[in-house]
This record gives structure tokens, sequence and C-alpha cells, in this order.
């Protein structure tokens, strides 16, 4: 038997969305965080749109950045791994980042923190996020030099290796440098992480002929090939003082995180038609799941998932069709990320869309919305229901917490009702307290936990909860019901009623497809029983299958249901 509180979706073509579309309520996902399913019914077929909506990223408790699989550019996983990855220091919601070859990297700039772990395309739009949050979608060049006892000498970073070039490899790659024959490589035991157009100068501590090195953590190997090595070799021995100089045009010095992706969607709040960036037009115009990532008028940042898989689930859109979704939304400025099967969304871990294949693809790298404040999950179950039935008779409320924090969780209900749950100081990690409901009065419940870290900063998450024992005890006997024509009593559905309520019990699929209505009246208090004859709302005979009754109850307490399963044979 399960107990469920009743959430009514609503049409709403009033949200500029065209006249045939649904949006689903905003759910809080954590604190001034929403997330919204909207789908567009249109001759093509549905289309799935996932929409997160987020503060202003500006670093106080909110930060929007690139995370990278495994924490380095080569490789992938899925997202929702990368944001376990990152759980401990932040809970997260994001979506998947660049585009990038099968096991990666991310084919554009990377910037974390300031520090630059990959270079731009420069015939591609680049995500520049600065300290107060503010988005830039610029096309932005790269020029990368190196220089021991000769002149500057051009290198690439952190990129798959090209014959006749060379390139830096920092801790970021991953742990080695590529496996390749006649090359030089030395390596440089300590360099500073690389800031955009400034000098980063570094020891040069071994010169190798070989390649697969291992890149010292905090440091970095430039390996060079072709008519390069010898330069290399001869311009950085062993003891040379290294300079290496990043330059990005135009200048991102004062950015703390960059994305590549492309297109550029939404300029001066208006859809981009053609971008004129090095894209085929199969990905353009091709129909399929896709990501972005917008910022509002006021600065509040939009992911924005359009969901693929076929026209029987979700069309998906081609880029132009998302960048006026994007408008549609507000945005002002708006770029695409990577499309395809890897495009998804996910919170805390977990999917908030279906993927396009029948199982999440890895991707190479992800743009993560950061909060460093208390979390509190929803609620175990969102009715408290203390009737002694042994459904939902208690309710766990769990909150995290990534630093330690004093920490205060209360209760706030009808009349001004004030109950504490915990007080006291807390280490990071995940907490829960439990509700009996008892001695209090029924109806809407706030659940409000606050942090207050070492810094004094102090932040608060809420949830609701309903404390309603209206409905109770629902069994429906036999488990096992005949189907007869003659029959008048298949099933047996037998409840308690705390207090009067209008109530409306059907049978339905397990899936919750109504058959046949049982009642829809108003009921007084005490014990209730309907029965079932077998047949469909059509009158004729249902046939063998896994069924069950759901009993809603609603009055000026709430609105709240139990289900209970069975199975009807002819």
């Amino acid at each position: 038997m399960l107990r469920k509180l009743v959430i009514v979706a609503f049409a709403a073509g009033a949200l500029a969305l065209p006249a045939r579309a649904q949006t689903s309520i905003p759910t809080l996902l954590m604190p001034s965080v929403t997330y919204q399913r909207q789908v567009e019914f249109t001759s093509r077929g549905p289309v799935v749109l996932d929409v997160v909506t987020a503060p202003r990223p500006d670093g106080s408790l909110y930060t929007l950045a690139p995370a990278l699989s495994h924490g380095a550019l080569l490789g992938t996983e899925p997202l929702t791994q990368i944001e376990k990855d990152a759980s401990g220091a932040a809970t997260v919601v994001g979506v998947n980042g660049d585009f990038f070859p099968g096991n990666g990297p991310p084919t554009g700039i990377v910037m974390r923190g300031g520090a630059l772990l990959a270079a731009p395309v420069s015939s591609r739009s680049s995500l520049g996020i600065a300290a107060d949050g503010t988005l830039t979608v610029a096309r932005v060049a790269f020029d990368g030099t190196w220089r021991g006892t000769g002149q500057r000498r051009q290198l690439d970073l952190n990129d798959p290796p090209v014959s006749g070039h060379t390139t830096l490899y920092t801790s970021a790659w991953g742990p080695t440098t590529p496996a390749e024959e006649g090359v030089v490589e030395a390596v440089i035991g300590s360099l500073p992480s690389l800031q955009p157009n400034t000098v980063a100068s570094g020891t040069v501590s071994q010169v190798t002929a070989t390649g697969g090195v291992p890149i010292p953590p905090g440091g970095a190997v430039l390996v060079a090939r072709g008519a390069q090595a010898p330069h290399l070799s001869a311009e950085a021995p062993a003891g040379q003082n290294m300079e290496i100089r990043p330059t990005l045009t135009p200048n991102w010095n004062g950015k703390l995180g960059a994305l590549g992706g492309g297109p550029l969607l939404v300029a001066g709040g208006k859809a981009v038609f053609r971008a004129n960036e090095l894209f085929d037009d199969s990905v353009l115009n091709a129909r399929g799941a896709r990501s972005a990532v917008g910022q509002l008028a006021d600065g509040r940042i939009l992911l924005v998932t359009v969901e693929g898989g076929g026209s029987a689930y979700s069309a998906g859109m081609t880029n132009y069709e998302l960048a006026n979704a994007l408008v549609h939304l507000g945005a002002v400025t708006a770029m695409g990320l990577g499309s395809g099967t890897p495009a998804d969304m996910a919170f805390d871990g977990s999917l908030l869309t279906r993927p396009a294949t029948k199982a999440e693809q890895p991707v190479s790298d992800a743009l993560l919305l950061s909060y460093t404040g208390v979390y509190a999950a929803p609620p175990a179950s969102d009715v408290l229901s203390p009737n002694g039935d042994g459904v939902d008779d208690t309710e766990t409320f769990t909150y995290k917490l990534v630093s330690a924090s004093q920490v205060a969780a209360t209760l706030s209900g009808p009349g001004g009702q004030q109950l504490t749950l915990a007080q006291d100081a807390e280490q990071p990690g995940v907490h829960s307290v439990a509700w009996n409901g008892q001695p209090s009065v029924e109806g809407r419940w706030k659940f409000v936990v606050t942090g207050t870290d070492a810094g004094g900063r102090a932040t608060t998450a809420e949830r609701d909860v309903l404390l309603d024992q209206t409905l109770g005890a629902l069994q429906v006997t036999p488990p096992s019901g005949h189907i007869a024509p003659k029959a008048k009593a298949v099933v047996t559905a037998a409840f308690q009623l705390v207090h009067a309520a209008k109530v409306t019990a059907t049978v339905e699929t397990r899936t919750g497809v109504v058959l046949a209505t049982l009642a829809n009246a108003t009921m007084p208090p005490g014990a209730q029983q309907l029965a079932w004859n077998g047949r469909l709302w059509t009158g004729a005979l249902a046939f063998t299958g896994a069924y069950q009754v759901h009993v809603v109850a609603t009055n000026s307490v709430g609105t709240v249901s139990l289900t209970a399963p069975f199975v009807a044979r002819r």
C-alpha cells in the first residue's frame, strides 16, 4: 500500500509557448534553483524540453564551471558520475559539455578557477564565465609559445598529437603524455597554472626521447615532433628555465571559467539563425537531443536540454528551434553545447532527462551549477499520516552539509506551531532527523534547516510536508480475484476515514491508467468498503492482469491518496 500527495500539472500556453504545449509545475531542486519539464506537441511529434533556472553564479553560494570526466581531459564518464564525484564539495545540477571525439578530450576551451586547461577553437563559440557570474559568448583565438635558450616557438596545449607540432601537456591532460615515437620530451617538474596572457615559468628537470612520460603533478611536459624536436632538444636542456605564454584573443584573463561548444544561439535577446561557425549542416539542422546554456536579463542562468530518442517520445529540435525556445524562456545570451546522444541533464547524480538511447552515454566534460550551502532533500514522503496503518506513520528529513556547521532544524506549522528537531554542531556529510507528527495540528508544515559555517555564513533550505490523518488502512481482498460475468465483488477495497472527505476510488493498471470508478462522493468518518465487479468503465469484462485500487481523499486539510495492488484472473 502506497501513499502519495496528488500533484496536478497544468497547461501553460500563456507562457509564450506554442498553443499545444504543456508545462509541469516547477520543482525545487535546491534553494532558488528550479527544474521544469515542458512538452510541446508538434506535427513532428512531441518535443520534451528540460529547463533549470538558477541564480546568477557570482561565486558566493552558486558557481557555474566546467567539470572534467575523471578530473582529466582525456577519457569519458557519465554525467551522473561526474556529479557524484563533485557531491562532497557541493550540490550540483548540470548538463553535458563540449563536443568530443570517442575518448575525449573536449574539442574546445576548458578553464577552471582562472586556469587554462585546454585551448579554444577559434572557428566556434566559447563560453566565458566572469567572477560576477556574467556570461560571455565569443570566438576566442589561442596563441601559445614556449621559450628556452632561443626564440619563442609555437605550442599547442593539451591536444592530441599533431605531426610537426610541439604540445604542452599539463597534469590536466592525464597521467602520462601520449605514447609516441620520434619525439623529444622536456619534463618541467613544477609549473604554475596557466593564466591567459600571463607568462608561466618552470625549470626542465629531464629530457627524454620517448613518449608516454609521466606528467608530474603540478608540472608539465613539452613534447616536440618532427622538425620541432631538434629545437626542443637544443634549447631546453635539463636545468633550463622555460617560459610558457598562453595568449587568448580577446583577453579572457578576468574569466574564472570557460567551456567550448557552440554555436551562438541567442545574442541581444534575439535568436541567431546562422552563426557561421564551423559546424556541418547535419549537426545544425537535424532534429535531435541538444543542450544549451543561457543567461536572463537579471543575471539568472538557464540550463536547457531538449530530449531526443524518436518521434514517439521526443522528436528533438534543430539548432535554430532551440535558439527560439531559449528566447521564449527569456534568454538574452545563449550558446549551444554538445548535441546528440550525450545530451543529458542531471541533478545530484540522477538523470532528469530520458536518454536518447537506452542507457546514459558518457561525456568528456560537463557544465555544472554548484551550490555550497545547506541542502535539504525532498521528504521521504509528501504526506505524514500517523494513524497507525503502517504507511507514512513517520517522516524523515535529510540534509547535506559540505562544511562543518552549526545546525538548527525546525518545523513550523498551522497556528504558528514551532518544533525543534536538531540544534548542534555537525560535520560535513548527510544527516537525517525523524518526526512522528505527534502532538501536532494537521495541515501544511514547513521543514527549515539552517547551517552556519566557520566563517559565519548562514544558509537555509526548506521543504514542505502535509500532516494529514484523513485516509488510512487501505486493504484489497482477496489479493487475487476471479473475474466472472455475474460477479458482484471480484475484490473489495476497505479503508478508514478519520475525517469526512470527498473520496474518489478507481481501479487502475499498475501504471495508473483508470479502468473503472468505484466511488466519487463525500463520505463520513469511519470504516468504508467498496466492491469492484470486474468490469471496465465501458461495461466489458476486464482481462487477467495486475491492477491497483487508488483512493483519493480531499477535505480542508489537504488531498492525499493510497494505492493497494491486486491481481484479477478470468
